[in-house]
């Protein structure tokens, strides 16, 4: 209820939305473990991040309505950069998920797993660089490969 109230109010609606989808993950453990860790942190943090940048790609289908309704975003605040800001939070991900890898003392399969989720970022980003509303939505679409990708990396780590 609050995200698209908050469309109203601010640019950063999207890290609204980014802590409801990543808050159950500290929730999840600490009613498994009675704490919340270290990898807790990060994964919600990873989460954010993640979220952020594919619901600005969804944003930017609609970046035009938008501003003649005068409701805000990501995608109208980044503006021209929008594509450099997706990326930013995109390496941010993968830096983070490697991170983990290495906290965690994950196998090898979770970094090709990641190497895998590197590439479905490049091609977002060509998908976005070409400036087509529907190329937009298809980038924002691809993440649910990515989420499969980093989920199937984590479960055979």
């Amino acid at each position: 209820v609050i995200y698209p109230f908050m469309k109203r109010y601010t640019h950063w609606p999207q890290f609204i939305l980014s802590v409801a989808f990543s808050f159950s993950i500290p929730m999840a453990f600490a009613a498994q473990t009675g704490r919340v860790s270290l990898t807790a942190g990060i994964l919600m943090l990873i989460n954010m991040l993640w979220t952020i940048a594919y619901d600005t790609e969804y944003a930017m289908v609609d970046r035009a309505d938008d501003l003649k309704i005068g409701i805000k975003s990501t995608a109208i605040l980044f503006g021209g950069d929008d594509r450099f800001m997706i990326g930013l939070f995109q390496c941010a991900v993968i830096v983070l998920l490697c991170g983990l890898g290495f906290l965690e003392k994950f196998s090898f399969i979770y970094f090709i797993a990641i190497f895998i989720a590197i590439l479905l970022f490049i091609y977002q980003q060509k998908l976005i660089a070409t400036r087509i509303l529907s190329n937009y939505f298809r980038a924002f679409l691809n993440n649910q490969w990515v989420g499969l990708i980093i989920f199937a990396g984590i479960l055979l780590k």
